[in-house]
């Protein structure tokens, strides 16, 4: 008997081997599965699930199984989802994810920190910062951020003590933008900086940023830069604070190991003392601060004469001859009073003074 590709009225279709053909699985019936399993959309699986029941009775699928379970499971999430929103259960949940998210960003590594953050250090000493925490100023916190800056024009690693090097220098400079008013600061808070690891710098890390830290946690922003500050005491400050960072600079070689060096240096705060002079000469003072200021720039003429006496000294000698008088006509407290008139701190921290 030949072969024939079909068989009698009433058996299955075949293949021309003689198998019946596979039934495929309903695709509805998958993504309402899907649906009501992870609980997503549950309308939606709910849907699927009775069309899908419809498609394969219809169509000799399978899945039927599929279905049917997602179908109830949808339904079972449908039945979650009013009562959620009956309750109000889905907005404490929603509100404990948003505390999760805060708390998440919160916790960062020193590189994502941004200027005029605090933040707490958790690393406990390791030496490449890994668990910062970002908090109010207003809490306790180990360090704030004055500002930072990108390692541009280094192709390839160049080693913790180059990058040490260049932060110093430039953290320096952003610290006292940063914070002008130099007296408000705590004694024990001082420059400090993060910079790229080894390990960070391969995966492009450049960033170094600068922050004011101490050695215990202390409470308040120190920031007091040119957004802070009145005209009239980012005047004042710009003016006499070049005398306190020159001030503190002095050599540690004395004169009679290193003359040049110490004479330079010298002429270098006479500079920052003429500085000064001209610059509260220069503006018009309001109010009560104008009797103040120009009390501290009679002083500063003075010691403008002794320290020009200092700096042009012939050699040790006279120069240690020259030294006391030079620090002694040198305002120690460099305008408490005019300070205190602007409304800047005008009381140094303890045990502060401009000689070193």
């Amino acid at each position: 008997m030949p072969y024939a590709p079909y068989g009698p009225p009433g058996m299955p279709h075949t293949t021309p081997y003689g198998q019946p053909p596979r039934r495929t699985t309903n695709g509805l019936a998958i993504g309402s599965l899907v649906s009501g399993i992870v609980c997503c959309l549950p309308p939606l699986g709910l849907i699927l699930g009775l069309v899908a029941l419809r498609q394969i009775r219809r169509r000799n699928q399978s899945g039927r199984g599929l279905a049917i379970a997602g179908t109830v499971l949808s339904a079972l999430s449908c039945l979650l989802l009013v009562l959620g929103l009956a309750t109000g259960g889905f907005s404490s949940a929603w509100s404990e994810f948003e505390k999760g998210v805060e708390e998440a960003s919160r916790s960062q590594s020193a590189y994502d920190l941004r200027e005029g953050q605090c933040f707490t250090d958790g690393s406990q000493g390791e030496e490449y910062a890994t668990d910062i925490e970002v908090v109010d100023c207003a809490r306790p916190h180990d360090g704030e951020v004055s500002g930072g800056f990108e390692l541009t024009g280094i192709a390839k690693w160049p080693g913790d003590t180059a990058i040490e090097g260049i932060a110093e220098q430039r953290c320096e400079e952003a610290n006292l933008a940063y914070a002008m008013d130099t007296w408000a600061i705590p004694r024990d808070v001082g420059t400090s900086y993060y910079q790229p690891s080894r390990e960070s710098w391969r995966l492009g890390d450049r960033m170094v940023t600068c922050v004011l830290a101490g050695d215990k946690p202390f409470s308040g922003s120190v920031r007091s830069d040119a957004s802070r500050l009145t005209a009239d005491q980012e005047h004042f400050l710009r003016s006499v604070n070049p005398i306190e960072t020159v001030g503190r600079q002095e050599p540690e070689e004395d004169p009679d190991e290193d003359f040049e060096v110490n004479r330079r240096w010298a002429g270098e705060l006479m500079a920052a003392i003429d500085g000064a002079r001209a610059g509260v000469r220069e503006h018009d003072w309001p109010g009560t601060s104008e009797a103040p200021v120009a009390a501290l720039g009679k002083e500063l003429d003075t010691a403008s004469k002794r320290w020009g006496a200092l700096a042009h000294a012939a050699d040790a000698d006279a120069y240690w001859a020259a030294y006391d008088a030079a620090w002694e006509a040198l305002p120690e407290d460099l305008g408490a009073e005019a300070r205190a008139a602007l409304g800047l701190t005008g009381t140094p921290p303890a045990g502060e003074g401009t000689e070193a």
